[in-house]
């Protein structure tokens, strides 16, 4: 029961522990302030009578109420080593609607097991088989439960969530500056091309050519 966090009697079944809890909670309240003066020193400074008498108060709590004494509410099943001797048990269960898991035996009647382990529930060796086999089964239980409650929490956060979502940005009023910068914004104009002034063409010069012999005094000289 320590291994897997069960809650558990080992000692001796108290009457009326399910069929009436709300005693068996001042009982469990009281043994926590019993204990609570044992730490913080309270007992000591009762008389010997009295401190004797509350010690034993508490020994006697303890050994009944240690293995429930953190349970808050009925458990929703209940494992009953031999149903033939915890009959109180077995008989509380099934009054408040607590399923029953049970060693049967062959002195126990099985009618009164919801869930019925034939077995020896005698023998040393057997009983810790069973309650080693029923210790692993709640930690599985409790891991795949725990799995499947991350897995639900996580389809519900993403459903949630839905699509990313885009942020709005408002740019009207960097459109309207935009606008205003505009109207003093003069509109660009294409350079005109430059003309040469047009230039009169100047007067031709011929090269000069020698002059050559006369012919006309050629033939006077002959």
């Amino acid at each position: 029961a320590n291994r897997c966090g069960m809650f558990y009697v080992n000692y001796r079944w108290l009457g009326g522990t399910l069929t009436n809890w709300a005693t068996l909670q001042k009982s469990i309240k009281r043994l926590k302030t019993l204990k609570a003066m044992t730490e913080d020193g309270r007992m000591a400074q009762l008389s010997k009578k009295e401190a004797a008498r509350l010690d034993r108060e508490l020994k006697h709590l303890k050994q009944n109420l240690s293995g429930v004494e953190n349970m808050t509410v009925l458990p929703d099943a209940m494992f009953v080593i031999d149903s033939h001797a915890e009959a109180i048990a077995v008989r509380e269960a099934r009054r408040m609607g607590v399923p029953v898991v049970s060693i049967v035996d062959t002195n126990c009647d099985p009618d009164q097991v919801d869930w019925v382990i034939p077995g020896n529930d005698d023998a040393l060796r057997a009983i810790k088989l069973f309650t080693s086999k029923i210790s692993d089964a709640v930690i599985e239980g409790r891991q795949a439960y725990e799995r499947s409650q991350i897995a639900e929490q996580k389809a519900v956060a993403d459903a949630t969530e839905g699509p990313e979502k885009v942020e709005y940005v408002d740019t009207s009023a960097y459109e309207s500056y935009e606008k205003q910068e505009g109207d003093f914004i003069e509109p660009a104009t294409e350079p005109e091309p430059v003309t040469e002034p047009a230039t009169e063409p100047g007067p031709v010069i011929e090269p000069a050519t020698e002059p050559g012999p006369d012919k006309s005094l050629k033939g006077a000289v002959e």
